[in-house]
């Protein structure tokens, strides 16, 4: 087994081996007619060189020469430029020669035997009705092109069809002279419709000059400038560049090498399927198939193409080109270039939308509920005063007495007065002078009395003195507090104390707390039952209210508990009254908070913005 083995490793590595030997690159060589980089030629040899080696099974060695002697104006001598192909090609030998053009390939046919005798010969980029089929031999084949320049003038007056002037740029070498005849012939028939003018034995500055100074309703018509008729070359697309700069008219051309490079557009070559096609057959040649053995049609013209940089430039309507042109080059929408941040924008512009209609919606109904909740509170402030009205009503009843008592007296008496013989008049008067003392007092105290049954739909804002709320509370309470032996008086500052509210609800305030201390009192000796409503400055901008009681005072424990709703330590109590205390000093920006004093009972303060501050 192991000289079997051994047997087979040796043909193994023989049969790498010779493999590593037919993987030697093939040599390609590229014959210009020009030069390599003049267009379009230097297009189509660009995109071969690429197309090439992509295509091909093994490495490619491509090697480039140009037929300068194609840009002289006159025929010239050949004889060294065979002289140097041969030289620079006879030790090496060549697998496939590209010709680019037609003069390159004419050159080959004519020097075949002293070049390259059985080098296959592939014929690209050049025009079918150059190449003579006749002389080809079987190691001749061609990939060939068709243009129908009639067709690429008849699409420039469609779609300028008010032209009356089409300006042929083309160069002055052999080549272009051949082509110049070529096509003045052709566009005879157009003679009647439009003028032709050629600028073929032109320099470039007078080419330039021309092209910028045509008539109106002009076209120009650009086939390539290789050589000028001072025989000056021009490589790359440097004639085009400068007709688009300082030309005025609308450029038309065949080969879409210089499409986006200042021609309009139309019906076109397109190099790059030119390239392919020719790699595909040099690749089959290259694999051994003989060339006349592969036959391709000559490549036309493609469907027309337009650049719409052009079209703008030239007022030219999209609505005048050709069915089934394509237009590139357009200028982006600004939903083509910023699609995706204007979707992300509409996204959050929608869900901002959404966020602020649903806060708006609940906005909404956090002012409806304020609102009830508003209305809630004003009707249990008003319960509340009517419950305090009626825990006074016995001792306003008492009060009113008084001056109806008063009145009623004083009545009798004038009655006598008049009755007598002569009526004292003078008495009448003084006692009619009581009778209005007596019912304005009453009128008073039905007046404060009728404040706490007053029903209120809306807080009733304004501007006025404290003092004035604490004296009207007095006279309210005086009654209730005789009543009660208990001894009620007001310290109140001198000046005008002028806060900000509704004044029922601090008239509210005041009530309930000293009828909290009054019953408070009600197991205290009599002589020592005392309520004091007194005022002081808390800084500049606050007033502080202390209704000051001597009854038994507040347990520790419930300090913070009495102005919480419900809460009470009376049998027959609410427990609102606190409560309500609490909510209206805090709607008006104060404070409010219980103490008990050393010396026995409790006192409540509470502290309010003034609308007019004091200096200290």
């Amino acid at each position: 087994m192991r000289p079997v083995c051994a047997s087979a490793l040796v043909a193994f590595f023989l049969l790498v081996m010779s493999g590593v030997a037919t993987a030697a690159p093939k040599r390609v060589l590229l014959l210009h007619s020009f030069g390599q980089e003049f267009a379009p030629f230097s297009e189509f040899s660009a995109a071969f060189r690429k197309d090439l080696p992509q295509q091909s099974a093994g490495p490619i060695d491509l090697y480039e020469a140009s037929i300068e002697t194609a840009r002289f104006r006159d025929s010239q001598d050949e004889g060294p430029l065979v002289q140097y192909l041969r030289a620079l090609f006879a030790d090496r030998n060549l697998d496939l020669i590209v010709t680019i053009g037609d003069p390159a390939t004419h050159l080959l046919q004519r020097y075949r035997a002293q070049l390259f005798p059985s080098t296959p010969v592939l014929i690209a980029a050049t025009e079918q009705r150059l190449i003579d089929a006749e002389v080809l031999s079987a190691n001749e084949t061609s990939v060939g092109v068709t243009i129908n320049f009639d067709r690429v003038v008849d699409n420039l007056l469609a779609v300028l069809p008010e032209t009356t002037t089409v300006a042929v740029v083309i160069g002055n070498s052999p080549l272009e002279r051949y082509w110049v005849g070529e096509l003045r012939k052709l566009f005879e028939p157009l003679a009647n419709r439009v003028h032709f003018l050629w600028f073929n034995e032109l320099s470039h500055k007078e080419l330039l000059e021309r092209v910028a100074s045509l008539p109106p309703h002009s076209a120009v018509l650009y086939l390539d400038v290789w050589v000028d008729v001072d025989g000056i070359s021009y490589e790359h697309d440097k004639v085009l560049t400068e007709l688009h700069a300082q030309g005025d008219a609308p450029i038309f051309g065949y080969v879409d090498g210089n499409f986006g490079r200042g021609i309009v557009g139309g019906p076109l070559l397109s190099v790059s399927a030119i390239s392919r096609r020719t790699a595909e057959v040099a690749t089959r040649i290259l694999g051994g198939q003989t060339p006349s053995d592969i036959k391709t049609l000559p490549f036309g013209l493609g469907a027309p193409e337009f650049d719409a940089r052009e079209l703008q430039r030239w007022n030219i309507a999209e609505s005048r080109l050709p069915a089934g042109s394509i237009v590139e080059f357009r200028e982006p929408t600004i939903w083509a270039k910023y699609r995706w941040p204007l979707l992300l924008t509409a996204v959050v512009l929608l869900a901002q939308a959404v966020i602020i209609g649903w806060l708006l919606f609940e906005r909404r109904r956090r002012r409806v509920a304020e609102l009830e909740s508003r209305q809630r509170v004003l009707e249990v402030i008003h319960l509340n005063r009517t419950v305090a009205a009626g825990a006074l009503s016995a001792s306003i009843a008492h009060e009113l007495n008084q001056p109806l008592g008063a009145v009623q007296s004083n009545a009798d008496t004038a009655e006598l007065l008049l009755a007598g013989s002569p009526p004292d008049i003078d008495q009448v008067k003084e006692i009619l002078g009581d009778i209005r003392v007596a019912n304005q007092r009453a009128a008073d105290i039905i007046q404060h009395f009728s404040m706490l049954l007053r029903r209120q739909s809306e807080v009733d804002l304004q501007r006025f003195d404290l003092n004035e709320a604490i004296a009207d509370a007095v006279r309210i309470l005086s009654a209730e507090a005789k009543k009660r032996g208990i001894s009620l008086e007001a310290n109140k500052l001198r000046q005008p104390l002028t806060v900000r509210a509704d004044q029922v609800h601090l008239l509210q305030v005041l009530l309930n707390l000293a009828l909290n201390g009054m019953d408070a009192m009600s197991g205290v000796a009599p002589d020592l039952r005392k309520i004091s409503i007194q005022t002081a400055l808390a800084g500049e901008a606050k007033v502080e209210v202390s209704v000051v009681d001597s009854g038994v005072g507040i347990p520790k424990e419930q300090l913070k508990e009495v102005f919480k709703s419900f809460y009470t330590t009376k049998q027959h109590g609410t427990g609102l009254g606190l409560s309500i205390a609490r909510t209206i000093v805090e709607a008006y920006g104060g404070r409010i908070w219980a103490e008990n004093r050393t010396e026995g009972g409790a006192v409540f303060r509470f502290t309010l913005p003034l609308a007019e501050p004091y200096p200290i």
